[in-house]
């Protein structure tokens, strides 16, 4: 189990950081020819396109994975569907298309919605063979094939970013970048569907999928409702600059998350039945998991400031507070998932669900009450439903495997306590550096410095782990 995990977070990670390192260099150099308002218009769309993605997999690609009888008449019956329903709600949204502009007071979204929604139908048809590559726990293949789309699809949008296009370079970076994804997993992934769509393996699927659909759907929307508040209540500009600060906020969380969570649940269900294992090894993920995210997402806030300024130019100045802000919120989130998947592994997606009506309807509370008061106290609470999202998703972790939130975060304290340390240290540091550049290599530098040496000092366990599984 260890070493399927090394190797397969290894190539996801390859995977992951390649592919989003690629888009980083390249939504960098597209912010600095496009407006933030030509973000704002994809980010009034964003959550349409993340609603519908949801409804296109609806939870089947996880049940595949965690059935241990899986069959070709499994994978052929969700394909059929995933088109199916894409196809429908596609229809649904080119109709609804110009009430959404209606609703926005922004009569051009109508096209731009119209043409990269189309982005459903072409990744409907990867789900399948993605999923196939993933019970395989082969991400070699899917890096070359994310990376090969993200560099060809980003030329093309820098290209039109740079002839002027404006929010229409974004379009078709998407739209091209999901083209060439279906086209190569079909190339590379030796599966084609059976011509059988069964009725029983629908419906034995959708038992497991249907709660983890309505449980993703629920959290979709919750996240997606900032988007819409800003876009209505606010402007296009100023939701630029919210899209772009959870960008860069949920790059190091999210794709070290994503990388763990991925690798993990193949390789857990396998041991799904083993709770002693189960504990130990969730424990490990956890520990392991902190010890990298929390230093990043505290160093990023620290250095935000001369990042925004050096990468994105002053028109992006907006956006630092927000990312500051968001870093902590993003800091929790593995936390969060590791609990959750611990339900699916289980085969628990009904309890998944209940968690989920109860996190957002006090998640929706906190966001009412702070909408008056500003983009910036919106912000702080999502922190503050992070930390409350924390504590309740480790409760049935508790339940199914012994393992409380009181063990969890004495886990993981020194591994906070330090990366505050970090954070402040290089906070400080920074103010001796003259330029923008200099104080985010500089504070880099010194931040890294500082975390390996006081770790190795405090004699860190988490630290020697890392270190046996680079030699290894």
């Amino acid at each position: 189990m260890k070493s399927k995990t090394v190797s397969g977070v290894l190539w996801s990670a390859v995977e992951r950081f390649s592919l989003q390192g690629v888009q980083f260099v390249i939504n960098i150099l597209m912010a600095r020819l496009l407006l933030p308002s030509d973000y704002g218009m994809i980010g009034m769309l964003a959550v349409f396109l993340q609603i519908s993605q949801t409804f296109v997999d609806s939870g089947f690609s996880d049940a595949l994975v965690q059935k241990k009888d899986r069959t070709e008449t499994d994978l052929s019956t969700v394909f059929y569907f995933n088109i199916v329903i894409s196809v429908l709600l596609y229809v649904l949204l080119f109709i609804g298309a110009p009430y959404i502009a209606q609703f926005y007071r922004m009569p051009e979204l109508t096209l731009v919605a119209r043409i990269i929604m189309l982005n459903l139908i072409f990744s409907s048809f990867t789900a399948v063979p993605k999923t196939i590559l993933t019970i395989r726990i082969d991400f070699r293949t899917q890096s070359k094939i994310s990376l090969i789309s993200a560099i060809i699809s980003g030329v093309v949008g820098i290209i039109m970013a740079y002839k002027g296009t404006g929010v229409w370079a974004l379009v078709a970076q998407t739209l091209l970048n999901a083209i060439l994804i279906t086209f190569l997993f079909f190339c590379c992934v030796n599966w084609r569907p059976l011509r059988i769509f069964s009725k029983a393996s629908f419906q034995g699927l959708f038992s497991f999928g249907s709660k983890l659909l309505f449980s993703r759907l629920i959290h979709a929307l919750y996240y997606n409702l900032y988007a819409i508040v800003i876009g209505r209540q606010y402007s296009s500009i100023e939701l630029g600059y919210y899209t772009r600060a959870e960008q860069f906020a949920i790059f190091p969380s999210g794709n070290i998350n994503a990388i763990i969570s991925r690798v993990t649940f193949p390789i857990l269900s396998s041991i799904q039945d083993d709770d002693k294992r189960l504990a130990l090894a969730y424990r490990k993920y956890i520990r392991l998991a902190s010890f990298l995210i929390f230093p990043l997402m505290i160093g990023l806030a620290a250095i935000a400031e001369p990042l925004v300024s050096f990468l994105l130019t002053a028109k992006w100045s907006g956006i630092v507070i927000l990312l500051q802000i968001l870093c902590l919120d993003w800091m929790l989130d593995h936390l969060s998932q590791i609990n959750l998947n611990l339900l699916l592994i289980k085969g628990r997606s009904d309890l998944s669900l209940r968690l989920e009506i109860i996190k957002k309807i006090i998640a929706t509370f906190i966001l009412i009450i702070s909408i008056p008061y500003g983009i910036e106290i919106m912000c702080w609470g999502r922190v503050l439903y992070s930390v409350l999202a924390t504590y309740m998703n480790s409760y049935y972790t508790n339940r199914l495997i012994g393992l409380s939130f009181k063990t969890q975060m004495r886990d993981v304290f020194p591994s906070l306590l330090l990366a505050v340390g970090m954070g402040i240290t290089v906070h400080w540091s920074i103010s001796i550096f003259s330029s923008d550049l200099l104080k985010i290599i500089g504070g880099s530098i010194i931040g890294i410095i500082f975390y390996v040496v006081v770790s190795i000092f405090l004699k860190i366990e988490e630290f020697k782990e890392f270190v046996l599984i680079i030699k290894k």
